[in-house]
């Protein structure tokens, strides 16, 4: 699994087009995470993932304003928008085209993906997302910016 995350002041989500555009999901300060799924990712890469979006220290520490990356989201109250993106798997080193085959099918896909968002709002952050498979435009504030990928399986 794979995870894009970026630091913003703000961040919205919305489907469709024209008229019928739609905003789904907006968050304050806090991450946005777009989050790819391969094929052979399970309960422990989700685990991984959702830990580290939790976890990770990019905010700044109120009490000592020279430690810029010194707490978590979690720490600072923020809230976390999670995207779901299997483009982050595309493999560009052959070709001109980007190579999915790493990426899970989306009814392997998707359940990992809820699982990622459902550890987030357990530990009790504020969680908004994206529609699985939509076609999406996502505005975002970058705050930094601050953008750091993850990936659980290089975790050691």
């Amino acid at each position: 699994m794979k995870a894009v995350v970026q630091r913003v002041r703000s961040a919205a989500v919305s489907v469709g087009e024209g008229a019928s555009e739609r905003e789904v999901g907006r968050i304050g300060r806090g991450l946005v995470a777009f989050v790819g799924v391969e094929r052979a990712d399970q309960a422990a890469d989700v685990d991984y993932i959702a830990g580290k979006i939790r976890e990770i220290r990019v905010f700044e520490d109120p009490q000592d304003p020279s430690r810029h990356l010194n707490r978590s989201v979690q720490e600072v109250g923020g809230e976390v928008l999670v995207v779901s993106q299997f483009t982050i798997l595309g493999d560009c080193r052959k070709g001109r085209r980007p190579s999915f085959d790493a990426a899970a099918p989306p009814p392997v896909a998707k359940p990992l993906y809820e699982a990622v968002v459902g550890a987030l709002r357990h530990a009790g952050l504020t969680v908004a997302t994206g529609v699985f498979q939509a076609s999406m435009q996502i505005e975002v504030v970058n705050d930094g910016p601050v953008t750091l990928l993850l990936e659980s399986r290089r975790s050691s």
